[in-house]
């Protein structure tokens, strides 16, 4: 497959200049992960076809390619975008003496390879990306809006209205063509916002995966969105191809137990009506007086009872 796009490619090149220009098919990196679909200059890419310089590669609107450049350096293209490798100078140390990448459109994510910081240079609409011993994420969208989320390392980004530094992990500018650029700040939901698109930047959010060794922080933006990581699909591992095996049956799923009808509700008992309080006795009435109006006459007094007589002394006995 890549020695029939480099054909192609050199066949291209020599129908428009009459001669084949040095260089014209040179490869400078190669394909690692091809999802959905992603083309190059001769058609549909696959896994281990070369890309080639000043080619242009672009994915559909479900597609992802994952690309190794000669030195190291990787570019992940994401969903609906478009890349060109604008200029590679590879020397023979496995460096390169400038590697420029133009994006068009969509959202990439970069990794930066063995080469000097300042041979990497990333061109968008709005301004120019400076890498520096990195790992970033940038957007460019439709209107050439542009962001770029620091993830490890430090970049800066310089536009029509100056330049800003990114030091920290999560660092974002957002700038428009027009020269218009934004404090660096964290990267948040206002960031999506801003640029109108909430699948602004999907290998952040989570809507788009990343193989082994490519991640890098999400920034809490899965959070916000409200997507639950445990809940995406595992990142793909490199393909190995092994004997096929049996598959173990799959179990019978066991029906849903019935559901128990309620219970009537018992009426509530009716409440005992209250004892009538017993009726006060009647006062006793008052003992009448005596007949007549008068009262009982009081008993006389008992007379006295007369003194008895002394007994008068007895005789004295003589013996």
């Amino acid at each position: 497959m890549s020695y029939l796009r480099r054909a192609v490619i050199a066949a291209l090149s020599c129908a428009l200049t009459g001669s084949p220009p040095a260089g014209a098919a040179e490869p400078v990196g190669q394909a690692v992960r091809i999802q959905t679909e992603v083309r190059g200059a001769a058609g549909p890419l696959a896994v281990k076809d070369a890309v080639h310089r000043d080619e242009r590669i672009s994915t559909s609107r479900s597609g992802l390619g994952q690309f190794v450049f000669r030195d190291g350096s990787k570019l992940a293209v994401g969903a609906g975008s478009s890349v060109v490798i604008d200029r590679f100078v590879f020397d023979d140390r496995k460096t390169v003496q400038k590697l420029t990448i133009a994006a068009a459109k969509g959202t990439f994510r970069w990794i930066s390879g063995n080469s000097r910081h300042s041979a990497y240079r990333i061109l968008t609409p709005a301004g120019t990306i400076g890498v520096r011993g990195t790992i970033f994420d940038f957007y460019v969208g439709g209107d050439g809006t542009t962001a770029v989320v620091l993830l490890s390392g430090a970049a800066d980004f310089c536009g029509p209205g100056g330049c800003r530094q990114l030091t920290r992990r999560c660092d974002c500018v957002v700038a428009k063509p027009n020269g218009a650029m934004s404090d660096t700040g964290p990267v948040n939901r206002g960031t999506l916002s801003a640029l109108g698109n909430q699948q602004a930047l999907p290998f952040l959010s989570g809507q788009q995966r990343l193989s082994s060794g490519w991640s890098g922080s999400g920034c809490g933006l899965a959070a916000v969105l409200q997507i639950r990581p445990d809940k995406l699909p595992p990142p793909p591992s490199p393909r190995v191809d092994a004997p096929p095996t049996a598959t173990e049956p799959e179990q019978p799923v066991k029906p849903p137990k019935p559901h128990k009808p309620h219970k009537h509700h018992k009426p509530d008992r009716p409440d005992r009506p209250d004892r009538p309080d017993r009726p006060d006795r009647p006062d006793r009435p008052d003992r009448p007086d005596h007949p007549n109006g008068h009262a009982r006459p009081d008993r006389p007094d008992r007379p006295d009872r007369p003194d008895r007589p002394d007994r008068p002394d007895r005789p004295a006995r003589w013996h």
